[in-house]
């Protein structure tokens, strides 16, 4: 990740972070007038610093002029997001894992609904590339629903390198792309998965890609000529969850 820290904005993404990841929060901006009692024993109960929201440094904290409800967090990525060899250090794979990799997706709309999609199918984690990859930011965490702070993000330098380390640990690799003959619909997903998610334009890169164990395709309509990527993942995703009730139920521990 390029920058160091992000703002996130909104009483239920800071309400998630203080839950989920309170080792990411360095600081919260409040104004006086925000009165939700709740929020406001969480922040408390977590202990982290409190400062006064200056509405005048608030335009340029808020990406997009989205309304921040009156409480901004400082968020320290690197509290947040973990380097791929911490990961694998603890990473036990069984047949109820799946993984997600995000390989040079740019919208960071996409990139948050994908995270959200993620958390509601029961992934362990989500995995990011570092090249040509929209970063962690306040928008991205604002698509995922505050589910960012429940899953957890993963970076990878290495791609070639570090995909081949999760097959050596036998999780499967499964591409998605529109014009393979094999149907996401049919396979059984009987080892741990792992679902590789590309470019919105170019589609997986050649690296990624040829690390791939089989390449599948959502069937659709012809009344449509694709799907967006964040619509594939959950589509995905959930006929990946719907043959692994398990993970539906359990909760992953927080890294």
């Amino acid at each position: 990740m390029k920058q160091h820290k992000i703002f996130i904005y909104g009483k239920h993404a800071v309400a998630e972070a203080l839950l989920h990841a309170p080792q990411a929060v360095r600081k919260v901006h409040m104004a006086p007038q925000m009165d939700d009692r709740k929020l406001r024993e969480l922040i408390k109960k977590t202990g982290v610093v409190v400062e006064l929201l200056d509405e005048r440094k608030a335009t340029s904290q808020v990406e997009g002029g989205a309304p921040h409800q009156g409480v901004i967090a400082l968020i320290s990525l690197s509290g947040l997001v973990m380097p791929f060899e911490n990961f694998f250090e603890t990473f036990s794979p069984t047949p109820d894992t799946s993984l997600v990799f995000l390989n040079e997706i740019q919208d960071p709309h996409n990139v948050g609904a994908i995270i959200r999609s993620a958390a509601a199918f029961g992934a362990s984690a989500v995995l990011m590339s570092t090249h040509n990859q929209a970063s962690v930011t306040g928008a991205v965490i604002k698509a995922s629903a505050g589910t960012a702070f429940s899953i957890p993000l993963v970076e990878v330098n290495t791609v070639q390198q570090d995909l081949s380390k999760l097959k050596k640990a036998g999780v499967k690799i499964y591409g998605l792309a529109g014009n393979a003959p094999r149907s996401v619909a049919e396979e059984a997903f009987v080892a741990p998965t792992m679902f590789v998610f590309g470019n919105e334009a170019h589609g997986i890169a050649p690296a990624a890609r040829a690390l791939c164990d089989h390449i599948l395709s959502i069937p659709i309509s012809p009344k449509a000529e694709s799907l967006n990527v964040a619509a594939s993942a959950a589509v995905a995703l959930f006929a990946w969850g719907a043959r692994h009730p398990k993970a539906l139920r359990k909760k992953e521990p927080l890294s």
